[in-house]
């Protein structure tokens, strides 16, 4: 007797599997797949990626106009949205380079730039309430010939940005880029620390090119009083003094138709002391030239700025006839005179002075020429027949 009851159940037991194997199948394609969509570097829900690294070499470049920057740094009150500004752009130039070094593809570079700037608030606020704290405390302490000089803001805001940089840097990467243990995988030639990149190859030629700016500016303005100071002040430069030593023996004679009947025998000495030099008051001037880096002063020629002729009788001898008089002695101590001078000038002590004022104006303005970069040279010329010298060549 046939049974065709039993062959409905088991087709209705074998649908009922392959669907919840297929529902399986499903399921787990979806979750691999949501989890390479989040885990994919610039997904939509992509959080941070576990990316290794492949470092390789770049040029930092920045977009700071540093005259702008050294207004705003000068006046942060006034200038608080600038201020703000120029903390935005340092800081994503720096990650930038960073990114770059790094080896970032651009969807983990735009992540990087994003991240900052949903973090660029807390970061702003801190530099400028920092960077006013500094500057309010160093101004009673501050004293130069011009009021709020760009390197000292510079200085201020240098070391705000050093401590800020490392920790700005390590908070934006560790959203964007997932670490392993705390470490990020890298590889490459070059494998540096990223707050070291960040520090040496960004943050701080960055400043540098700011302090030379500054230092700059400081000098244009203070130019004018360092002439005044120069000029008022110095006056007369003597750089040589020679002293000396002459004698002179003179013969007077009387004679009475051709026979001596009277004579004195005078023997006079002098010392002299005679000052070679410059007269500033008449003329000094003090350049900057920006495309040479140099420091240009100009001095006028050297002259004889005083001559003393200090003479003493050794012997008088007197005839019975007195024949000698004031003016024998005059002559005599200004033949001396001349003979001093004579032998100065044969001495070669104009260019003399003009050595020695090449290294008096170096000692004096080479720290000043030193500070504004290390490029920069002192450059010392004289007026009509100019002489130049740098600052390292001296006293070679």
């Amino acid at each position: 007797m046939p049974m065709p009851q039993t062959t409905a159940p088991e087709k209705k037991g074998i649908g009922t599997v392959q669907i919840v194997i297929a529902v399986a199948i499903m399921g787990i394609l979806g979750l691999l797949g949501y989890k390479a969509l989040r885990n994919s570097p610039g997904g939509f829900l992509a959080g941070p990626a576990e990316y290794e690294l492949q470092y390789r070499p770049a040029d930092f470049s920045y977009n700071i106009d540093n005259e702008t920057a050294l207004a705003i740094l000068q006046n942060p009150r006034r200038y608080r949205r600038e201020f703000n500004e120029l903390v935005h752009d340092i800081n994503t130039d720096i990650l930038r380079h960073v990114s770059n070094r790094l080896g970032l593809n651009d969807s983990l570079q735009q992540a990087v730039l994003e991240e900052y700037e949903l973090q660029h608030p807390q970061f702003v606020d801190l530099y400028y309430n920092d960077f006013m704290r500094l500057r309010d405390t160093s101004a009673a302490l501050y004293e130069t010939w011009y009021d709020e000089g760009g390197q000292k803001v510079t200085e201020i805001f240098e070391e705000v940005a050093s401590n800020y940089t490392c920790f700005m840097l390590n908070k934006v990467l560790a959203a964007v880029i997932r670490t392993r243990n705390g470490n990020i995988l890298a590889r490459g030639a070059d494998v540096q620390n990223p707050c070291s990149i960040a520090m040496g190859e960004a943050l701080q030629p960055l400043l540098a090119r700011m302090r030379e700016r500054a230092a700059i500016e400081d000098f244009s303005r203070s130019k004018g009083l360092f002439q005044e100071k120069v000029e008022n002040v110095i006056g007369e430069l003597a750089t040589i003094e020679i002293r000396d030593k002459k004698g002179i023996n003179k013969n007077l004679q009387t004679t009475i138709w051709g026979m001596n009947v009277s004579e004195t025998d005078v023997e006079i000495t002098a010392l002299s002391i005679l000052k070679v030099g410059f007269r500033l008051n008449e003329y000094f001037d003090l350049q900057l030239d920006e495309q040479n880096k140099t420091v240009n002063i100009t001095l006028p020629e050297p002259v004889i700025l005083s001559h003393e002729v200090l003479p003493k009788v050794e012997k008088l001898d007197i005839g019975w006839l007195r024949e000698v008089e004031g003016v024998n002695i005059n002559e005599g101590v200004n033949a001396l005179r001349e003979n001093f001078r004579e032998d100065a000038l044969e001495s070669n002590v104009m260019e003399r002075a003009k050595t020695q004022a090449q290294q008096l104006m170096d000692t004096m303005f080479g720290p000043l020429v030193a500070n504004i970069g290390p490029e920069y040279r002192l450059v010392v010329n004289f007026r009509g027949a100019p002489v130049r010298v740098t600052q390292g060549e001296l006293g070679k």
